[in-house]
């Protein structure tokens, strides 16, 4: 069975967001093995200088480059990414697994945004709107829209 990964910085910490990315896992398990792995957000003071926040982004990124699957192919979240329709993303997905790979993984940065280090680690940078979401929020759409592509790929009716 193919592999999905999520690569996240932060952790879940209110119970309604918890049940969500819990009921959006079962739902994939049909599709993949899933695994949701996190790595802590770390803290930094309101009115921090321009350097602190780089230097946050550049920590959260070694981080997530630590937990970087090998065998992978690596989408990242990225506001400077590629946005794509449903029907597209599901293609995109599907053309992932129709050229070889067996494990997908999508990285989610911190709220300061996400590091060029692991940027350049990607395959392909996905930006889900050019609007700004929270990062745990952006878990939940990237499971949500994962788990309609896995419909459409395999012609199911998707319950709104």
């Amino acid at each position: 069975m193919p592999k999905l990964t999520i690569l996240c910085v932060g952790k879940m910490k209110e119970n309604y967001q918890k049940e969500y990315v819990k009921e959006y896992i079962k739902r994939l398990s049909k599709y993949f093995t899933c695994y949701i792995e996190e790595v802590p957000d770390l803290k930094i003071s309101e009115n921090a200088t321009l350097k602190e926040e780089e230097t946050v982004i550049k920590k959260e990124g070694e981080l997530l480059l630590k937990k970087l699957p090998s065998d992978a192919y690596i989408v990242v979240l990225d506001l400077h990414g590629v946005e794509l329709d449903s029907v597209s993303f599901a293609k995109k997905i599907e053309n992932v697994f129709l050229s070889g790979y067996n494990h997908l993984c999508f990285i989610i940065g911190g709220s300061l945004g996400i590091s060029k280090e692991v940027v350049q680690k990607a395959n392909f940078a996905l930006c889900l709107s050019k609007m700004t979401f929270t990062h745990l929020m952006t878990k939940e759409l990237v499971l949500e829209q994962i788990y309609r592509a896995c419909k459409i790929n395999h012609n199911e009716k998707y319950h709104k």
